[in-house]
Formats: structure tokens, C-alpha cells, sequence
């Protein structure tokens, strides 16, 4: 049993290891990909002192306490294919070995996502949590940051001390929940607080285009879940996790997490509570009414900038890979003006271009690499503009402070497009992806993004009009498209839905 004086400086570990696995993708993440964006411990703290990282916030909180930090590592491998075995054993045995080492240790704080896969676990986030445990013992709290995105049940979190879930997608919060996780490990410490945690599921999943926490109404039930907490007498933390629907596995979906003071029953109350708003509302989750064919999409983009909106998003959302070609390959056809076409993940392509150097005129075949529903190679032809390794501090609100590496990089100028293309796979989520190449959003009228939510907290202001356009990639609008095996469709919506009398337009 920990005892603790009040002049006694805490010694607590920390540990970021994440990843979103997009289950129906053969190509895995792989170790190579992994140790080009990790941050060791000898630098670990200062690179992400102040980030908003789960871990940038738990720092802050362990500095304010003056504890002593024990860092191992930080790692996060996106959102792709499954993580390897052979990633998932490298990091974690290196993460158990070293708590092995550690010596003393008043507590555990741990960056994690919650939709971790491998080819051999389908819940890995769970297991990295009970091998902590088992090393720690049962009265060391462990205290974790998660993803909204995560895919959860009372299994994946038994091992846990508390859970905390960013509150908002855009993750504009990560920081704020390592801080919440922080926190209530030092309020545990100095004996203020017992705190309990509670888990429920409404049986609900949604795609990732809208879980974005700014629509209707799933606004209304995150406000609610965070006023219900700072208004409360009592400690109380309420997390709503949307779930991640690309990863076909048994806790898929919605979860409520609800960690409190000591009362096991009034957190069941409340989770109980969410719960059922969420299972309410699951129909209105669904804005079918946002989508637009990859046809009607390009025409309503035109209609918009021969009006004077611009500029304009195209979002390719089903692309789980930075490779899908759809969207490129209509605004190549169609001769579109001023596109902008950042972060498509073409290695080869690169290796190509770099070799034939800044100024050369080059015909390539780019992107469609990660599985055949990724919309076929396209030929790119133009100038090579730049090419080197891109590595830098993001500054958007989403990713702020964080490390965005590229590696190789080439940016292809068709005369009306600028294609940038990369050889680590990465999301542009702001105007960063332009201005790291002397561009601005000045300088064009239609931009081709890829991400799901993010890319909202800095280009819903400033766009004329985002366009969700659908395409058969891996991550699409209509989840009843996929073919899931492990996800209980006769208790989850919208696979247990009655058919619909019309369908959508």
C-alpha cells in the first residue's frame, strides 16, 4: 500500500503509445513507420511540454506538482492498417521492462487511444493496460488519457484506475484531457479523492464524418456531459466516446465512461443516463443529408466559386490511407483551377520525383496503393516545384505544437493543381500543408482534404463551404456497406435499424 507525506515529491511514469486500426486494410503499420514519428525519453518532455498531446498535458499537471517524471517513450502511428505484432511487442515489452527498472513508483499516466488492433488482439489498448497492472500491483493508480475515437468496454478499462476521453472532435482538448487524467492521479495520491469508474454502451455506432462533436445532436449530449461534471458538488468526469466504426471489433461503437468520488451507483445513474440519449438520438446521428455523389460534389464546388465562395473543401472522407485517387483524379479530368491536393502518401512516387530533382518535368503514377478500393493509380504530370524531408511543429488548433513528420517530400505543380505527396503517411488538418511550401489558402479555390473531423477547428471558418464527398474506400458514409464479422449487428445501430422506406438523396 502507497503512503504519502505531504512534502514527499511523487514519482510517476508516463507513456504515450496510439493508434487507430483500420481493421478492413490488409497493409499493416510497421516498426519502421512507428520509429520515424517516435519521441524517446531523453527528449520526450520537453518536445511536448505545452503540446496539445495527451501527454503535452500531463506534463504540464506533473511540473505544476513537482513530481518527478519517469518518461519512457511516445508514439502515435495515426489512423491505418492494423499495428504489427511485431510494433505492439516492441513498444509494450519496452514500456514493461522499464517499469520493471523504474524503482519506486507513485503512479502510472498513460497516453492511449482505445482502437489499438494486431493481427493477434483485438483489443491491444486492453492488454497494455493489465501487463501495467501486473507490473505495478493493484494499489499504484493508473490513470489514462484516450481517444473519442476509442472502442471500449468494461474489459478494456478494468485494469485502470480512471479513464478520460477528449471531450470534443476536432481533438482541440487533447492537452485538456491529459491534464484531467493528471489531475485526478495527484487528487488519488494525496488521499482527496476514490475514485470509481463506470462504462456503458448504447449500442450505437457512427461513421467518423459525423462523429465531429459540433453537429447536432451530438453538441447538445457532449455540452451537457461537460456542464453536468463542473457543475457537480462532488469529483465527477463524464466522457462520451463516439467509437471508432472502421475497426471491426466486439466493443465497437458509443461508449460512456463515467469516473466520481466513491459512488459506484450514481456514476451508473449518470453513464445510464448518456447512454440512453445517445440510443435516442442514434438516428439523428446520421446526416445523410451532408453527403454528395463525387459528381454532384465537383459541380456544386464550380457552382460555388463561379459565385465568389471560395474557397472550397472537397472532402474525401472514406480515405483511411492518404492514397485514395477519387477526388484527384475528377479535378485532374475536369481541369478544376487552383486546387490545392495536400499529403497524398505515395513513397515510390516520391522516390521517383526527388530523383529527377526540383525543376524537372515528370509523368507519374501516384497513389492507390493500399488496396484496391483506394480508386486506382492516376497519372500526375507537371514540374517538381520542391522536394526534401519536410519535418515541423504544427500550429493549427488541432495539432498544436505537435511534431508533423513527412519524410520525404515532393510538391508537383500541374499548372492548375499543386499536388504535395509524401512518403510518411500524415492528414492535413490546416493551413500548415500550404504554407509549409510558400503557399497560402489565398492561393486557391478548391482545396482536396482527407481527414474525418479535424480538419474542421481550422477550415470551417475560413472556407466558403465543405462538400463531404462520398467515395468506396474503406471508410465510408454507410456503414452497412462494410463487411463486419465481430461487431454484434443484431444489438448495434444502425445494422438492427428497419429498412428505410426511401432511400436518401
Amino acid at each position: 500500500m502507497n503512503t504519502h507525506t505531504a512534502a514527499r515529491q511523487y514519482r510517476i511514469a508516463i507513456a504515450g503509445f496510439l493508434q487507430e486500426s483500420v481493421t478492413f486494410i490488409d497493409e499493416l503499420t510497421t516498426l519502421a513507420q512507428c520509429k520515424a514519428v517516435e519521441i524517446a525519453a531523453p527528449g520526450l518532455v520537453d518536445t511536448l511540454r505545452g503540446s496539445n498531446t495527451g501527454l503535452g498535458g500531463i506534463i504540464d499537471v506533473c511540473e505544476r506538482e513537482n513530481a518527478e517524471i519517469v518518461p519512457f517513450f511516445s508514439v502515435n502511428g495515426g489512423a491505418a492498417g492494423p499495428i504489427s505484432d511485431e510494433v505492439y511487442d516492441h513498444y509494450v515489452d519496452r514500456l514493461i521492462e522499464g517499469l520493471e527498472q523504474a524503482g519506486r513508483l507513485d503512479g502510472v499516466l498513460l497516453d492511449l487511444h482505445g482502437a489499438m488492433v494486431t493481427p493477434t488482439r483485438l483489443d491491444a489498448d486492453r492488454e497494455t493496460l493489465e501487463r501495467v497492472r501486473a507490473v505495478v500491483g493493484p494499489d499504484v493508480p493508473v490513470m489514462v488519457a484516450l481517444d473519442y475515437h476509442a472502442n471500449l468496454d468494461a474489459d478494456t478499462i478494468a485494469q485502470a484506475s480512471a479513464v478520460f476521453g477528449y471531450h470534443f472532435s476536432p481533438h482541440t482538448d487533447m492537452g485538456a484531457t491529459g491534464k484531467r487524467a493528471a489531475e485526478c492521479l495527484f487528487r488519488t495520491l494525496r488521499g482527496e479523492i476514490d475514485p470509481v469508474t463506470v462504462l456503458i454502451k448504447p449500442g450505437v455506432m457512427v461513421p467518423s464524418i459525423f462523429s465531429a462533436t459540433g453537429l447536432e445532436p451530438l453538441k447538445s449530449i457532449v455540452l451537457e456531459s461537460i456542464r453536468q461534471a463542473e457543475n457537480s458538488d462532488r469529483y465527477l468526469d463524464i466522457s462520451i466516446f463516439a467509437g471508432f466504426s472502421y475497426a471491426d471489433v466486439p466493443n465497437c461503437g458509443f461508449s460512456v465512461v463515467v469516473v466520481i468520488d466513491r459512488d459506484e451507483a450514481g456514476a451508473l445513474a449518470i453513464a445510464e443516463d448518456f447512454s440512453a440519449r445517445i440510443l435516442e438520438s442514434r438516428e439523428a446521428l446520421s446526416h445523410r443529408e451532408l453527403i454528395y455523389s463525387l459528381e454532384d460534389g465537383i459541380g456544386k464546388a464550380r457552382e460555388l466559386v463561379a459565385s465568389g465562395h471560395r474557397p472550397v473543401v472537397l472532402l474525401e472522407h472514406a480515405d483511411r490511407m492518404h492514397d485514395s485517387t477519387y477526388v484527384l483524379r475528377a479535378v485532374l479530368d475536369q481541369e478544376l483551377p487552383k486546387v490545392a491536393v495536400p499529403y497524398l502518401w505515395d513513397p515510390a512516387a516520391v522516390a521517383e520525383a526527388m530523383k529527377a530533382g526540383v525543376g524537372a518535368e515528370v509523368t507519374l503514377q501516384v497513389g492507390s496503393h493500399s488496396s484496391e478500393r483506394a480508386g486506382g493509380p492516376v497519372t500526375l504530370s507537371g514540374k517538381v516545384v520542391q522536394a526534401g524531408r519536410v519535418t515541423y511543429r504544427a500550429t493549427g488548433p488541432y495539432f498544436t505544437g505537435r511534431v508533423v513528420e513527412l519524410g520525404n517530400t515532393v510538391v508537383i505543380d500541374t499548372g492548375k493543381a499543386m499536388v504535395s505527396l509524401t512518403s510518411l503517411p500524415s492528414t492535413a488538418v490546416d493551413d500548415d500543408c500550404l504554407t509549409q511550401f510558400g503557399r497560402s489558402l489565398d492561393d486557391f479555390d478548391y482545396v482536396v482534404l482527407r481527414s474525418k473531423t479535424h480538419f474542421r477547428a481550422y477550415f470551417e471558418p475560413v472556407s466558403a463551404d465543405i462538400l463531404i464527398v462520398d467515395t468506396p474506400d474503406w471508410g465510408p458514409a454507410d456503414l452497412t456497406l462494410l463487411p463486419y464479422r465481430r461487431v454484434p449487428l443484431d444489438t448495434t445501430y444502425p445494422f438492427n435499424a428497419p429498412p428505410a422506406s426511401g432511400s436518401a438523396g
